[in-house]
């Protein structure tokens, strides 16, 4: 099994490596030999290819001299280059560098991709970036053999461009989060449920702006946390920080996992305003924690926090959402009984995993039987069948 597409593990960036980082342990310890490709950034290249061993996964790190968008495809181009020369199903994770996933087909390679969002509807790229990623979703829908959609609308967009046949709706998972630790929380000078969490890339598709401007409007009496990487330069960044009240904190892009657990965990609610994109890994993740969830109406949200989510479709209704959420203490207890609930039903990694190794087996030719995980949910999933 050969896990491309991430930066690499263990987990130190975002949700696909989280994904790699849990898969990977998951299938050596049912007994698969796993291989994932980590991104190695240098200034200059002494040795292309190094391997290692962790927790039992091996693991090839990749040397890159270039940076910005164009190390992530020297990257991909250089993994696909020696996954070719490897046994064993290849799982891209994203098609960003789909152009080169042909060349793995070429040589014989079975390839399941997870197709992520739909990278090229974003706002932030111009003509010639959605372009490339409208012309690789098309080549990465084409040469994999199987794709996972990560949400009911994305498996319905695939469906335009393969038969439903050949993808499969599995979504994010997570971890129940039962308790964490307050010091990383007081540290940042906040009180326990007396703080919103929001934690995104700050981009325009996220509603940072929105979701800044409807809690500054009024004085609250608490803070809102907005977890992400600021440039001093980029129109959007300064715009936020302008329309930002001075209980508005931000604290940057935070990476250490148990601050940003702490943080989740204590937090009021947390603010999620993605509008592109399938089942997002951290409104996953809130709900495990049992935040109330403020979140765009959109059809990803709507079907990710189900009932246990608040909605908004504009600043004064994000602004009347936060004023109820601040103030109606037993509306915020019914809410995180519902979010865990949901993330319960729908995001245990347990049932994910067992779903992704299912599709491994399917593609290696193994019998499975396909049996019901547990009744609420309405994902199947597979067990293997000893010959």
């Amino acid at each position: 099994m050969l896990i491309l597409g991430t930066r690499g593990i263990p987990a130190a960036h975002g949700g696909f490596e989280t994904f790699a980082e849990r898969l990977a342990l998951f299938l050596v310890g049912r007994g698969w030999k796993v291989t994932v490709y980590c991104q190695q950034d240098v200034a200059k290249l002494s040795q292309r290819f190094t391997r290692d061993e962790w927790r039992g996964v091996d693991r090839v790190h990749v040397q890159v001299t270039s940076s910005g968008p164009r190390s992530t495809l020297e990257f991909d181009a250089l993994c696909v280059l020696d996954a070719a020369r490897r046994p064993g199903i290849c799982l891209v994770l994203g098609y960003n560098g789909a152009a080169f996933l042909p060349y793995l087909r070429l040589r014989g390679r079975k390839i399941i991709t997870n197709m992520d969002g739909i990278e090229w509807r974003r706002p932030k790229w111009g003509l010639a970036a959605r372009t490339w990623f409208w012309v690789n979703e098309w080549i990465a829908a084409w040469t994999s053999h199987r794709l996972v959609a990560d949400h009911p609308a994305i498996a319905n967009h695939l469906a335009t461009r393969r038969s439903r046949k050949a993808c499969v709706m599995i979504p994010y998972g997570a971890d129940p989060v039962r308790s964490a630790d307050v010091e990383p929380v007081l540290a940042l000078g906040l009180e326990p449920d007396r703080y919103l969490l929001s934690v995104a890339r700050i981009e325009p598709d996220n509603n940072i702006l929105t979701m800044v401007e409807a809690f500054s409007r009024s004085r609250r009496g608490a803070k809102l946390v907005v977890l992400g990487k600021f440039s001093d330069d980029n129109p959007y960044h300064k715009a936020i920080r302008a329309a930002a009240s001075e209980e508005v904190l931000f604290p940057g892009a935070i990476y250490i996992p148990q601050t940003v657990k702490a943080l989740r965990f204590h937090a009021r609610a947390y603010l999620h305003g993605h509008t592109v994109g399938g089942t997002n890994p951290s409104l996953v993740e809130s709900l495990w924690a049992g935040n109330v969830v403020i979140a765009h109406d959109n059809t990803f949200n709507r079907w990710t926090a189900g009932d246990a989510g608040f909605f908004f479709r504009n600043v004064a209704e994000c602004d009347q959402l936060i004023a109820k959420v601040l103030h109606d203490d037993a509306a915020v207890e019914r809410a995180r009984r519902a979010t865990r609930a949901r993330g319960f039903a729908r995001f245990a990694w347990a049932d994910i995993l067992e779903a992704y190794e299912t599709e491994f087996l399917m593609l290696n030719g193994e019998t499975v039987t396909v049996v019901q995980a547990r009744p609420s949910q309405h994902e199947v999933h597979a067990v293997r069948q000893r010959p």
